[in-house]
């Protein structure tokens, strides 16, 4: 490891730890939401659980993903459990299914953590300088290290190369059930009339793998989308009423108007970086010719592709930290939250009052107008993605969060975990594609992601390019994964 590295490795871990020191002390003083309003003891498990959840929705979606392709008997009789979670999982639709309500429960953690950890508007500290306390718990920094590196980056790391041994495991079973659960529910099913109109906008049929629904198949899922609308339109009218009247968990020197602004612009900003992702993908195999004439679509494309690719998993990192950023500020501006005597919004009942202050209402705005949505328009129309400038402004943002190393504690927590659990490289199992081809057990690549399907991202792993690179010299099957999805160098 070179010095620089070390150095980023070393300062990001005592942030971490710092930060957890702080949010744990806040919750012990009874001075978040959870711990306020019912008890320390219940938000420390709150937000553990919600934590330890989250790592296993991150890794579970690299592992599913990734072993998609792999043929099932290869690892049927060493990982079971992984056979009984990818099973499942890679028949039919279900694939799509599962990152459907996984999305949501990703959303659903992050206003969990946002409850349990963040601090209440007057909280202080250990007597802690004012301005000290303003970079690690007004602006959210020490929640947003916490969640990004505990709850996802580690996990991303480990899973992304040592699939099979991360889901082998009932928690990993749960976590599937709960994703198809949440899907099956209906609760995100305007999510689908999204996909239909964005394949009717791109021109193209939106493909299955399972037989066309049958009379009763199609009342029943008709059913469900126009159910998701109607509670998604009410959930715009409950957050936009709390907004205009100052009622959310926002801070109360933000007026009223300026809080409807943020609202849209944060929902904005999360639907950009969650598109993003998509369209950097969707054209990276694309020359330069095939990138489109706009001046944004070519330095984007000329900064994100350049030398060796670099930039594009460094946007992955700092985009990561935006996302989180930005669904903690979400979850404030969109968490109802009524003083004590003023009356129930729209005068529901105590306990469906209760039931709007949990956050429910914005995690479903947030899933399905500030993520799935913007996936899908990406994955239909990457190049005028491309064209934004705001694309061209959030990729230098991105690069530069991944620059400082802020996130760069996640490498050691990954070590850690690796080295307790006894995680082990998947190709110990299942041997190199060049060695499951040359045995009559090649990889299925047949699937491609068609217009206003979500697409199915590569695992997370390796971001550090030197690392990456040493990788790539010592095991041929990396370097022709990175081939297969990577971009084309450039100039």
């Amino acid at each position: 490891m070179d010095p620089f590295s070390l150095i980023k490795r070393t300062y990001s871990t005592i942030l971490l730890i710092f930060s957890v020191v702080l949010l744990m002390a806040l919750i012990a003083q009874g001075d978040t939401k959870i711990a306020n309003d019912v008890h320390p003891a219940l938000a420390y498990i709150t937000g553990w659980g919600a934590i330890l959840w989250l790592t296993m929705v991150e890794g579970g979606q690299a592992s599913m993903v990734g072993l998609a392709p792999i043929n099932q008997d290869l690892y049927a009789n060493s990982h079971p459990l992984a056979l009984k979670s990818t099973s499942l999982c890679h028949k039919g639709d279900n694939l799509d299914r599962y990152l459907l309500g996984r999305q949501f429960m990703v959303v659903l953690v992050v206003f969990t953590v946002n409850m349990s950890c963040a601090p209440l508007a007057d909280a202080t500290i250990w007597n802690f300088p004012s301005w000290l306390q303003n970079i690690f718990l007004t602006s959210g920094l020490a929640m947003i290290l916490f969640t990004t590196m505990v709850g996802q980056l580690n996990t991303q790391i480990n899973a992304s190369h040592c699939m099979l041994d991360y889901v082998n495991n009932y928690f990993a079973i749960i976590t599937l059930y709960v994703a198809m659960g949440i899907e099956f529910s209906g609760l995100l099913h305007s999510s689908y009339l999204v996909q239909m109109l964005v394949g009717k906008l791109a021109g193209k049929e939106i493909e299955s793998n399972e037989e066309p629904r049958d009379a009763m198949q199609n009342l029943f899922f008709w059913g469900r989308a126009l159910m998701s609308l109607a509670i998604l339109v009410f959930a715009f009218t409950v957050t936009l009423a709390a907004l205009f009247t100052g009622q959310t968990t926002l801070w109360e020197s933000v007026p009223s108007s300026v809080a409807v602004i943020v609202f849209f612009i944060l929902m904005s900003v999360v639907g950009m970086l969650e598109g993003m992702q998509i369209a950097f993908f969707a054209v990276a195999k694309l020359t330069k010719e095939e990138r489109g004439e706009s001046i944004f679509a070519k330095k984007t494309c000329e900064l994100l592709f350049r030398g060796e690719g670099k930039n594009l998993p460094g946007f992955m990192i700092g985009r990561q930290l935006c996302v989180v950023s930005c669904m903690f500020f979400v979850a404030r501006v969109t968490s109802v939250s009524i003083a004590e005597g003023d009356p129930n919004l729209f005068n529901v009942s105590d306990g469906f009052q209760e039931f709007m202050n949990t956050g429910m209402f914005g995690a479903l705005i947030t899933t399905i107008v500030g993520s799935i949505s913007w996936q899908l328009v990406a994955s239909a129309f990457p190049i005028a993605f491309l064209s934004n400038p705001l694309t061209y402004i959030l990729l230098r943002i991105c690069l530069f969060l991944e620059a400082t190393g802020i996130c760069s504690g996640a490498w050691v927590l990954a070590a850690i975990h690796k080295r307790i659990a006894g995680f082990q490289l998947d190709e110990v199992y299942i041997g190199t594609a060049e060695e499951r081809a040359k045995n009559d057990m090649g990889d299925n690549t047949s699937g491609v992601p068609t217009a206003g399907h979500p697409v199915k991202l590569p695992g997370f792993a390796d971001n550090a390019p030197s690392s990456l690179q040493k990788l790539v010299k010592k095991d041929a099957s990396v370097r022709d994964w990175l081939n297969s999805i990577g971009p084309e160098p450039t100039e």
